[in-house]
């Protein structure tokens, strides 16, 4: 891991009042630990097993992020520790966090995930379908009340056109905009506008992002 790239980023965006998150999947442990010596709090990962075993090896002061594409029925594998969910395409996803954050009596913070990107590989909602959430969720607010909603995450396609890259994250903060405006006026924990990569992280900073997921810069390329 190369020090000096870990240090500027880092300051980067600090200056600019972005978390970073370093995204760690298929990561071994020492390299976690190497960076969490260095200063950084928050980690994300994409698999369930692999951010439980990590979880239980590495310092209880670590933010885990959870980014991928989470299943209802391994939520309660996470739901005791985890700092963040990134990733939450689903009212239905929307109602199981809260319930397993009800039976570890604590408040799970989350993001909702909205699908902008060419590649049918990747999830989310699309506009519509977050509106439509986000109605149900203010239906039975009260129900839910275990889950806290902080923001929105989404991913640009994956190409070198950037201005298609630079429209998707427009679209994207757009969405988060109307979120707030429609749903959590006055709610300052609703904050968190989750785009930005390693390809890409200083293009979604400009266009409004508060939170990019840095791993290859940070690690190299994964296994």
């Amino acid at each position: 891991m190369e020090h000096s790239v870990y240090h500027s980023l880092k300051q980067e965006c600090e200056q600019k009042k972005v978390t970073l998150v370093a995204v760690s999947k298929t990561k071994p442990a020492a390299a976690i630990q190497e960076l969490y010596e260095l200063g950084q709090r928050d980690f994300g990962e994409n698999y369930v097993q692999e951010l439980v075993q990590k979880q239980q090896e590495l310092p209880a002061a670590i933010h885990w992020h959870f980014i991928g594409h989470l299943q209802s029925n391994k939520v309660k594998m996470i739901a005791p520790f985890v700092h963040l969910i990134h990733a939450v395409d689903s009212f239905k996803l929307l109602q199981e966090i809260a319930k397993q954050a009800t039976k570890n009596e604590r408040t799970i913070d989350v993001l909702l995930q909205l699908h902008v990107a060419d590649e049918e590989t990747k999830f989310g909602m699309d506009e519509n379908e977050l509106m439509h959430c986000l109605e149900q969720y203010s239906a039975q607010r009260k129900e839910l009340e275990q889950v806290r909603i902080r923001g929105l995450m989404g991913m640009a396609s994956f190409t070198e056109d950037m201005v298609q890259v630079r429209a998707e994250l427009h679209r994207i903060r757009n969405a988060f905009v109307q979120m707030k405006q429609t749903f959590f006026t006055g709610r300052e924990y609703f904050d968190t506008c989750s785009m930005g990569m390693s390809g890409d992280y200083q293009a979604a900073i400009e266009e409004g992002s508060t939170m990019v997921r840095i791993g290859s810069m940070l690690f190299g390329s994964r296994r």
